[in-house]
């Protein structure tokens, strides 16, 4: 007579979906919520095994650019917040091409290869202001890549300007447009969005937008912050949406889905939400960018956040499913307004200190994630003896 099957321990029904993620399957949004509730050492183990499997186990790597906020006038008043004013307020501004060359020119100085440029949802500028912007940095900056105009801001271009999404977007790609970044995403929960910041775009207009611009060949990331008080089953079902339009991106455009996903925490010091939002630790955040690194199958890079979290967190993420260290940036303005600190920019010699105090290869990659530079970490480094971060320039050294 055969003996009946030993029915599963509590234990083994617990465990199961880190178990199937760890042998390659795909996580349902249930299952997903789960991995909330397990020791984090086990998923970060599971999370650390797939990067290792889905990108080179060697290298980590990062991107020499700039965030240029060309305006803090935003009608849209976030909570969330620190950074933008009304135009009525005396630190009010609008940047001009000049003064956006300006930097440019300091990021070129430097080998920089990218600029992300965004800015509140400023009711005074036209179309004009925008496609002028664009043709100016391509016509001055022709080595730079612009990646500029969160969905936020295009939404408002949609509106304002009587032109259809896709005549919109053919008008800023004729312009000079090379990709959108992917802030606005927060959590993609219109619950949760409705209590941060009421007015801000729907989760169903930032996948739409970001649909068409995938479909016009534009770069695209997909962006995470956590730390509005959302549930396990919120945070999932964003990363469930984040995949679902990966899918999608890869089945009808060619591959051109998102090139890799950056998460953060929120920052709340300076903001309406002090107090109100719980924000999340840094043991939150790991443990988050592990269940990404699970959840997202179908997106192989995935970046940890400095800027945030500050370097030694962000060098605890590679260890948690980052293989991307994110980029210098040069100049952050609306992270750290709202957390109250510096960590505004990073030099190159500060990212490959992670990369190698981490037991990493560092490499200078390009927007796609492509490697297009190999960095001397043994030379790079021994400045540091002579001028330890002088000036904080990129690659500081004499």
């Amino acid at each position: 007579m055969t003996a009946p099957a030993a029915s599963p321990t509590a234990d083994a029904l617990v465990t199961a979906p880190l178990d199937r993620a760890a042998s390659g399957k795909r996580l349902d949004v249930a299952e997903i919520e789960s991995l909330y509730r397990l020791p984090l050492p086990g998923v970060a183990a599971v999370a650390n095994g797939l990067r290792l499997d889905r990108r080179d186990p060697d290298v980590v790597t990062f991107l020499i650019d700039r965030n240029i906020n060309y305006t803090n006038v935003c009608n849209v008043g976030c909570n969330f917040c620190a950074f933008y004013r009304t135009r009525r307020q005396p630190d009010s501004y609008t940047l001009d091409y000049e003064q956006i060359s300006e930097k440019i020119r300091e990021l070129e100085e430097v080998g920089g290869t990218r600029i992300l440029l965004q800015g509140g949802v400023n009711p005074e500028l036209g179309l004009d202001y925008y496609t002028g912007l664009l043709r100016h940095v391509k016509a001055h900056h022709p080595t730079i890549r612009i990646d500029a105009f969160s969905p936020e801001e295009v939404l408002f271009m949609e509106k304002t300007f009587g032109l259809s999404l896709d005549g919109l977007l053919d008008t800023l790609i004729e312009a000079g447009l090379d990709g959108l970044p992917g802030a606005g995403g927060e959590i993609l929960e219109d619950d949760v969005r409705a209590k941060a910041a009421p007015a801000r775009i729907k989760s169903d207009d930032w996948f739409r937008i970001i649909d068409a611009a995938q479909r016009k060949g534009l770069y695209t990331i997909a962006t995470m912050v956590i730390g509005f008080g959302e549930s396990y089953a919120q945070r999932a079902r964003h990363l469930l949406k984040i995949r679902d339009q990966q899918d999608r991106a890869n089945s009808l455009y060619g591959g051109n889905g998102f090139s890799g996903f950056a998460m953060w925490s929120l920052q709340t010091e300076h903001t309406r939400l002090h107090g109100k939002a719980p924000g999340a630790t840094a043991h939150e955040y790991l443990q988050q960018l592990a269940i990404a690194r699970i959840a997202l199958d179908n997106i192989p890079n995935i970046q940890a956040s400095w800027p945030g979290q500050g370097f030694k967190v962000a060098q605890a993420s590679l260890y948690y499913g980052a293989n991307d260290l994110g980029s210098t940036m040069l100049e952050e303005n609306v992270v750290s307004a709202a957390g109250g600190h510096g960590r505004h920019r990073a030099t190159v010699r500060e990212l490959v200190r992670i990369a190698v105090d981490a037991g990493f290869t560092p490499a200078i990659r390009n927007s796609r994630f492509e490697i297009i530079e190999w960095p001397d970490a043994q030379a790079i480094l021994a400045r540091g003896a002579e001028n330890p971060e002088a000036g904080r320039a990129v690659g500081a050294g004499p």
